[in-house]
């Protein structure tokens, strides 16, 4: 038989292998490595080059680190556009995100520069304040992107294989039957601990509740474990209806601290926008604020 010689890796196989690349690793770390050349050669001219001591920001350096730091933001904030466009090459989405970050991380040195680490009760260290509190709430939702999606991915897999969202909740449906069906025998004090779970919207809860996963008026974990005490004191005999209701509610117990890990990291992927955008917003004003004193009141 003919021998089969091995496939050469094409042009299209290495772009795909490519897509695996990080935006924080793309292109080699390029951005990184630029961001952090150009906050150490701004830190070099600031020490180095002789200027006014006390009216910095007036200084050439202070007002060209202005102008790039003003219009740096006013890019960063140009990344939610940019979204809705995906392009490939150079100026690909990853490459655009990639850049936000790592310019977005040099500009802690560009503002602070620029205020000539002057700072008081004014518009001026608010918008130098409001800018650091853009930045620390984007390094959040980097580590966020970064960490959530293997646990997301790592939730759903269980020893019987993945499970999605609906199905969670549909095995939650399910159980709910059976536990209602099982309770049909126990005595009236058990039923009532039994129906407090079944009556429970196991997905309400608050804002709070949602975010840190911590569910402490749980309904089906307060029937389990009062059924479970009032089992210790009662004789067993024979087939005990309550071993299947226990077992059920063990379940029901376990699906919804799974489903509520899925809530969780789905609510962090969404709650640092939240601040992080709004605060970008006020941001904004507050360094048109700082440009318009500036100009027309020094």
């Amino acid at each position: 038989m003919a021998s089969i010689a091995p496939k050469k890796r094409t042009g299209a196989s290495r772009a795909r292998t490519s897509t695996h690349e990080g935006f924080l690793r793309h292109n080699n770390g390029f951005w990184g490595k630029l961001s952090a050349a150009i906050a150490l050669g701004l830190m070099a001219l600031y020490i180095f080059v002789p200027l006014p001591g006390q009216h910095f920001g007036s200084s050439w350096l202070g007002y060209t680190l202005g102008t790039i730091g003003a219009l740096l933001i006013l890019w960063l904030t140009m990344l939610g556009m940019r979204k809705r466009a995906i392009t490939p090459g150079r100026w690909s989405l990853k490459a655009w995100t990639s850049a936000h970050v790592y310019l977005g991380l040099c500009l802690t040195v560009i503002g602070t520069l620029h205020s000539g680490f002057h700072f008081g009760w004014n518009v001026h260290t608010l918008a130098w304040a409001l800018m650091l509190l853009v930045i620390a709430t984007g390094i959040f939702g980097i580590w966020i992107y970064a960490t959530a999606p293997r646990a997301l991915s790592a939730n759903r897999y269980d020893d019987e294989g993945a499970i999605t969202e609906k199905q969670m909740i549909e095995a939650i449906r399910s159980l709910d039957r059976q536990i209602h069906d099982a309770a049909q025998t126990l005595d009236p004090q058990s039923a009532a601990l039994v129906n407090l779970s079944l009556e429970e919207d196991a997905f309400t809860g608050s804002f709070w509740n949602r975010v840190t996963g911590n569910y402490p008026k749980c309904a089906t974990r307060h029937a389990a474990a009062e059924l479970r005490l009032i089992r210790t004191y009662q004789p067993r005999v024979g087939d005990d209806p309550a071993d299947k209701v226990d077992a059920l509610l063990t379940r029901k117990e376990a699906m919804l601290g799974r489903m509520r890990r899925h809530l969780k990291l789905k609510s962090w992927l969404q709650a640092w926008l939240y601040i992080h955008v709004p605060v970008t917003f006020a941001l904004i004003a507050a360094l048109s604020a700082h440009i318009v004193s500036v100009f027309f009141y020094w």
